[in-house]
């Protein structure tokens, strides 16, 4: 077995490129450390250190034909570790600007309008469904929901009996909970 610890970072960097998995071995083994204590300081935050880790190995290892030839393999890493920073707080001010445009949107009372505009949308479609309703099935459900009456005075008004109001209002809304489906429980 071969000691690739003796090997300079020129040597490690040649039989990388060739696609030897033990000079990719001992290159994160012999600078994982630094780089991870160098992207600390930048980051602050270890899970996300140990991700641009992560991914820097593995670009390393996907682009090891294109690698250059190095004898400043630190240097190299520490580049590519750089503007994996760079990167990552540029993502970070894309999210807060975003953030920041939602909460404008919300504080502009966009918000508000957006739900009116929802409210009013799921109203007519439930209308729409009342209104789709067997004739005196609706007339039964409209004089309980929108007239306020209660079963006795509708059975009276349309000279029917207490049970065929709450029939029919049963079924209604049957009829109403499977074609409104979700839209139905959300109101």
């Amino acid at each position: 077995m071969y000691d690739y610890k003796i090997l300079n970072d020129r040597e490690l960097t040649s039989l990388l490129r060739a696609g030897n998995p033990n000079a990719y071995t001992e290159i994160y083994n012999r600078h994982k450390n630094l780089l991870q204590n160098h992207l600390y300081k930048k980051l602050g935050d270890l899970e996300l250190v140990k991700d641009v880790l992560q991914d820097l190995f593995v670009k390393l290892w996907d682009n090891r034909s294109t690698m250059p030839l190095t004898d400043n393999l630190p240097g190299y890493l520490f580049c590519a570790a750089r503007n994996r920073v760079f990167n990552h707080l540029s993502h970070q001010q894309v999210a807060s600007r975003y953030l920041s445009s939602i909460q404008t949107f919300i504080n502009e009372d966009n918000y508000i309008t957006d739900l009116e505009i929802r409210e009013k949308e799921f109203a007519r479609i439930i209308r729409q469904e009342i209104e789709a309703l067997p004739p005196k099935m609706r007339e039964v459900f409209v004089l309980s929901r929108d007239g306020h009456f209660s079963h006795d005075e509708i059975a009276e008004q349309l000279q029917i009996s207490p049970q065929t109001v709450s029939k029919q209002i049963s079924n209604a809304l049957k009829i109403l909970r499977v074609k409104l489906g979700l839209l139905f429980y959300l109101l």
